[in-house]
């Protein structure tokens, strides 16, 4: 209730479907052609099976595990590890540090680490690989972009 009124258009928004509303608009004029969503088109030509309502009971169907087996271990990486350098997704060539540290960890278990110092064991080898790349130089010269040189000329900018 809003001052002292019934709020009738939460209801409306629960019972009417959005792409009915849709087309009352489009039929009333109230939304031009060209303005309506690009999902329009889309749901008019598949329409679900079954309209979304939002009173339906949910389906009784299984949950199927999802996850991958380097999951419990990713996890427990990131949890102990909160403030991980930021990385250049545009970049596949780079491995993050959570793929590197995966790697350690199946490469030392196919070694034949034991499964209770195996964790500890790839946070080693991880550790010391990120010192060595530390060591090697500084930040500026392990990006390619920061060695360009990138003098600009204004009088280049706005030349006619």
């Amino acid at each position: 209730m809003v001052n002292g009124q019934k709020n009738y258009n939460v209801v409306i928004t629960k019972t009417v479907f959005p792409l009915y509303r849709l087309k009352g608009l489009l039929r009333s004029g109230g939304l031009k052609e060209e303005d309506k969503p690009i999902w329009y088109d889309i749901y008019e030509a598949f329409p679900p099976y079954y309209e979304p309502k939002f009173d339906r009971p949910a389906p009784d169907i299984p949950i199927r595990n999802i996850f991958y087996p380097e999951d419990a271990i990713r996890a427990r990486f990131l949890k102990e590890h909160t403030s991980l350098p930021a990385v250049n997704l545009s970049d596949q060539r780079m491995q993050t540090q959570t793929q590197k540290f995966i790697a350690a960890y199946y490469k030392l278990k196919e070694d034949g680490v034991p499964e209770e110092n195996l964790y500890a064991a790839a946070l080693d080898v991880v550790n010391v690989a990120g010192a060595r790349k530390a060591s090697s130089g500084s930040a500026a010269s392990a990006v390619p972009e920061a060695q360009k040189d990138t003098s600009i000329n204004i009088k280049d900018i706005f030349k006619d």
